[in-house]
């Protein structure tokens, strides 16, 4: 998908110019004559970064990323002129990810954005693989590297293993029965006796106590299943 660019400037020409410019490598893009109009557009159909020009009527560029940064995160890139070094300590403090002064060259400015893009969504993927390591007090497990430490030091864990501790762990306190386990290490529609469960939580155990012979996470509820002591 493309990613949709707002452009807010009091400027006709720098709109027409820099949106046809953007448009030519492959961006969407708003055109916004002030920044009253800008933040209402913005806020109605959110845009992956906005360019904003400083000294504009009605609204200039510091409020809207102000009134704009109230609502979410959104990149931006202010456009200055020459003589506005204060403003763009102003705007880089107040969170701007770039400014480019006028006159500026318009492959300069498309750079620019793809920069800052490029940041955005390289921090995005990873806040994303950071959703998917699960951390629970001294136990990090990382699914995609099938990486399981406690206190630091690596536990080897088979599939079937990690699964079952990754199962618990998710939801501290919550008890899971044996089922509710089986389907979670092996599949539905699996047949696998419950002593196997038993057997696959008493070897957890053993590895994580060799480790730490105060471990005792995994909780057993006679009669009932296990769950993963809360923090």
């Amino acid at each position: 998908m493309p990613h949709t660019i707002a452009l807010v400037d009091d400027d006709r020409n720098i709109l027409v110019s820099v949106s046809m410019a953007l448009e030519a490598e492959g961006f969407k893009v708003r055109t916004y004559a002030d920044g009253v109009e800008a933040l209402e557009g913005i806020s109605r159909s959110p845009v992956d970064l906005a360019v904003l020009d400083i000294k504009m009527p009605r609204l200039d560029g510091m409020e809207l990323l102000s009134r704009l940064r109230r609502k979410g995160d959104l990149s931006v890139i202010f456009l200055t002129s020459k003589e506005d070094e204060v403003d763009e300590m102003l705007g880089l403090r107040m969170g701007a990810d770039d400014y480019i002064k006028k006159p500026f060259s318009q492959r300069l400015l498309i750079e620019r954005i793809r920069a800052v893009l490029r940041r955005r969504d390289l921090k995005a993927a990873s806040d994303d693989d950071d959703k998917k390591v699960l951390r629970r007090g001294n136990l990090v497990l990382d699914p995609d590297k099938h990486l399981c430490t406690w206190r630091g030091q690596e536990v080897n864990l088979t599939v079937t293993e990690f699964l079952l501790l990754q199962s618990l762990a998710t939801r501290p306190g919550h008890v899971k029965n044996r089922d509710q386990l089986i389907d979670q290490a092996y599949g539905e529609h699996i047949y696998v006796d419950d002593r196997t469960i038993d057997s696959h939580i008493k070897r957890l155990r053993k590895k994580f106590k060799e480790l730490d012979p105060e471990f005792g996470e995994i909780e057993t509820l006679y009669g009932v299943g296990y769950r993963y002591r809360e923090e």
